[in-house]
């Protein structure tokens, strides 16, 4: 399938840096991850790529009910979208505890969960919930090899669970099992070290069925692990990059049959020397936690990026007589979920042309 759209769609008018959506590949995007998981119902897709009110109502369409997010800006969109259940990925600290009750209290026709490792956190969860006289979803969270987050599978995470049912105030809802750590590009190896870390996973389930839970709901893997989780039986996915892709996704997840939905939309601002030309895609406009290269442009496939800074992208290129100051080039990122966190609205680009613009909704925290 082809990365990019045919033609450059007329941008006279669209400032640059800026990105530019395609709702029909998003539409393709979501049917295939339907299409992947046998039933929308095994979906909570993360919402943190594209932070989109619009995209949300695009999944709602096609059954998808349940919702992962980060942050409370993006519990917050998901809630006032009306969405069946969202889980909260990120265990909350210090005032977020608060928030995320209280917020929960407010939209009482939203299933509010949240991931959890610590029992002091566990305690002032259940402590809010009293103080607001509602209950709270948990989900325990379970460390398989990325050592982010997560309690290690054994005696300490069977302990927290245990300490979970003895909150009257929290729902206990499953574990999640997250192995974003994994991105190999073989799909062969990507699968055995996907099965390995979740049967760890398992161990701990079996155990917590023999001392007599009830049990849980997994919710398992990224993106990179989509597939593979998806030929288990009783397990939710919960990927997020599938809805827009990225450059390193066309890279390393060739075998999965996803499109580009997102392009940056740069232009050339100088050319300071013979063989160098200069964008305006600097670090306030594309991801840069990652080595070059952070975006591919049309038409320059085989540029060298030799600087990046706030404003400014520098690459030597082959064809430099042949580029103009001012000339447009369109650009997929090497890693679309942070460099969606960069802007405060999208151009949406149906045909050939730009028909309006979706506004970043869960790009600010609260």
């Amino acid at each position: 399938m082809p990365l990019f759209p045919e033609a450059i769609p007329d941008v006279t008018s669209i400032p640059s840096p800026a990105v530019l959506i395609y709702p029909d590949r998003i539409r393709s995007n979501i049917q295939q991850m339907v299409n992947i998981a046998g039933d929308p119902a095994r979906l909570r897709p993360h919402i943190k790529t594209h932070k989109l009110a619009e995209v949300v109502r695009m999944q709602v369409e096609a059954g998808i009910t349940k919702f992962k997010c980060a942050t409370l800006a993006e519990a917050k969109l998901l809630a006032d979208e009306k969405v069946e259940g969202l889980l909260m990925a990120i265990q909350p600290v210090g005032p977020e505890v608060e928030l995320l009750v209280e917020m929960s209290s407010q939209f009482p026709d939203t299933r509010f969960s949240v991931v959890v490792d610590n029992a002091a956190i566990i305690h002032q969860l259940n402590e809010a919930c009293e103080n607001h006289s509602t209950r709270l979803g948990v989900f325990l969270d379970i460390n398989v090899g990325m050592n982010r987050t997560g309690v290690l599978p054994g005696m300490e995470a069977v302990a927290r669970y245990k300490v979970l049912h003895e909150m009257p105030r929290l729902d206990i809802r499953g574990l999640h099992v997250y192995d974003g750590h994994i991105q190999d590009d073989s799909l062969s190896e990507r699968t055995e070290r996907v099965d390995k870390a979740y049967a760890e996973a398992e161990d701990l389930i079996r155990q917590l069925n023999k001392m007599g839970f009830a049990p849980p709901v997994i919710v398992a893997g990224g993106s990179p692990s989509f597939p593979i989780h998806a030929k288990r039986d009783g397990v939710e996915m919960s990927p997020g990059t599938t809805l827009l892709w990225d450059l390193n996704s066309n890279i390393r997840l060739a075998d999965m049959p996803f499109e580009n939905a997102a392009f940056l939309l740069t232009r050339v601002v100088s050319k300071p020397k013979n063989g160098m030309v200069c964008f305006d895609l600097g670090h306030k406009a594309v991801a840069s936690e990652m080595p070059h290269p952070r975006v591919q442009l049309l038409g320059l496939e085989n540029a060298e990026y030799v600087g990046h800074s706030e404003e400014h992208l520098v690459a030597k290129v082959q064809n430099w007589e042949s580029i103009q100051v001012g000339d447009v080039y369109l650009g997929i990122p090497a890693h679309i979920c942070p460099t969606m966190a960069l802007y405060d609205h999208v151009n949406v680009v149906e045909g050939d042309a730009v028909t309006g613009q979706w506004n970043n909704a869960a790009r600010n925290r609260l």
